[in-house]
Order: structure tokens, then sequence, then C-alpha cells
């Protein structure tokens, strides 16, 4: 039974990319290792509090992420 986590900050993701994210990992499973692995793998994600993660040295906030995913900024 396969098991995976997921690590984010707190607030990067809505709902709906969450969901996305256990769907779209739980497919990834079975198209490796075939349907009968769907009801088996169970797909976590651990929600860090902003600020408790760090990159380069430097604390990462929500805001962060998010501007990193748009090319606002880099980390570190």
């Amino acid at each position: 039974m396969p098991m995976v986590t997921i690590d984010v900050i707190k607030d990067v993701f809505t709902p709906a990319q969450k969901a996305e994210m256990i769907e779209r990992v739980t497919e990834t499973m079975v198209a490796l290792e075939g349907e009968a692995l769907r009801s088996v793998t169970w797909v976590r994600i651990n929600e860090f509090e902003q600020g408790n993660w760090g990159i380069g040295g430097h604390m990462l906030f929500a805001s962060d992420v998010h501007d990193m995913a748009t090319g606002k900024s880099q980390a570190a």
C-alpha cells in the first residue's frame, strides 16, 4: 500500500488544488502499478505554518511562494 506525503506551506494551495494533487498522484500510482492500487493508495498533504519553512537560509511565506510561481521573485 503506497503512502505519498506532500509537504506544503499553509495558505499556498486552495482546497480545490489540494484535491487535484490527491487525484493526480493517485492516478500516477495507478498508471505505474495498475488499477488494483487505486483503493490502497494513500495521499496526505501536510501543511506547515508560514515562516516554519525556509530555503537558502530565508523563511518562506505563502506570498513568497505565490511570487515565485508567477516569476515575480526567486527563492533566496
